[in-house]
């Protein structure tokens, strides 16, 4: 027995006052009239009064409960629940005897709700203070690089050719890396937002992988990584953006450069057909990525400990550009990774 249900409640209330009544009852007669439960009357006045005073507490105790208690109680429920819904659904009608029970699952589960809500908001608190901070930290290097050489060509070293020349050219490099940091914040801020078009086309994956792989090739062996195309022998025509892809390509291929082995290293181009879809796969046999890391890697100016004690270059916006392109397709892109043995980007496109 449910003993908070509203007529539960009433009974066991009654029963209490009944029983206190019937107890007084007995001990005042009993003492006024010593003989008085000989009778047959006393014990049925007894009995009829207790019936009346418990019937009467039953029906005050209930409509109390019902009238005040769990109208209140019900209006809650109904708030609690609408809500939760969203003011478009209507909360169904709950009974009464079920109605302590909803209301607590109702409360419990709302917590469970509001607690994920809040330790999300936690998330995206610390990442929005790691990004501002990055920004901050990208932005502000090429910023004063260009302060510090204006203010030495300022001191005097416009009149001298040996500085000036080499300082404007150092100060132009900078300008550039600043722009490219906004074009790519830009880039990546026009694919969230869904306003950049896409130029859907046919076109040979194999061929334009093959494109941005000769046109790496010299960085690859500035850096002795040797870069080999498992070609099929076969085009593999796909559906997409080919200026998008090759961007994802030669992103990828030149992280897979810059954070690659320096000895006997090596990365490796891979076609896979997946039926509907064509898998495109990247590995290197680099220094790997730790698995705390893996989650983030396409996270805007995110850089684990292990790729900036490799390299100072990069901006870190390289791989939340390609994420946001392949997703732009309506398709997936994953990485796997071990340390110390490499690591392995796939990405998906649909079959022409």
């Amino acid at each position: 027995m449910k003993f908070h249900e509203p007529k539960n409640l009433a009974f066991l209330n009654a029963g209490v006052i009944t029983g206190a009544y019937a107890i007084l009852f007995f001990m005042s007669v009993g003492i006024i009239f010593e003989h008085a439960f000989i009778h047959f009357y006393s014990f049925l006045a007894l009995i009829v009064s207790s019936a009346v005073i418990f019937i009467i507490a039953y029906a005050i105790f209930l409509h109390t409960l019902e009238k005040f208690i769990y109208s209140k109680i019900r209006l809650i429920y109904k708030s609690i629940h609408s809500v939760k819904v969203g003011k478009r659904e209507q909360p169904s009608h709950q009974p009464a005897n079920n109605l302590i029970d909803n209301v607590r699952e109702e409360v419990e589960n709302w917590e469970s709700e509001k607690q994920l809500e809040i330790e999300q908001l936690k998330r995206l608190e610390q990442y929005r203070r790691e990004f501002i901070g990055n920004v901050s930290h990208e932005l502000k290097t090429p910023l004063f690089n260009i302060q510090g050489y204006v203010s030495t060509l300022l001191d005097g070293g416009l009149e001298d050719p040996a500085v000036n020349r080499e300082y404007l050219r150092r100060t132009e490099k900078s300008i550039e890396r600043l722009v490219k940091i906004l074009e790519d914040l830009d880039e990546i801020s026009q694919l969230e937002s869904g306003q950049m078009k896409l130029k859907i086309t046919r076109f040979d994956i194999v061929g334009l992988t093959r494109e941005v792989t000769e046109l790496l090739e010299m960085k690859a062996r500035k850096h002795e990584i040797l870069l080999v195309l498992n070609d099929p022998g076969k085009p593999a025509l796909v559906e997409g953006d080919k200026d998008k892809i090759r961007q994802v390509l030669t992103n990828i291929i030149d992280n897979s450069i810059r954070y690659g082995s320096r000895e006997n290293g090596k990365t490796k181009i891979t076609f896979f057909d997946m039926d509907e879809n064509i898998l495109t796969e990247i590995t290197d046999n680099g220094i790997g990525i730790d698995p705390a890391d893996l989650a983030r890697v396409f996270e805007r100016f995110y850089r684990t400990d292990r790729g900036r004690a490799a390299t100072k270059k990069g901006k870190g916006l390289g791989l939340a550009i390609v994420k946001h392109i392949v997703e732009a397709h309506h398709q997936t892109i994953n990485v796997r990774s071990t340390i110390g043995v490499g690591t392995t980007f796939g990405f998906t496109l649909k079959k022409a």
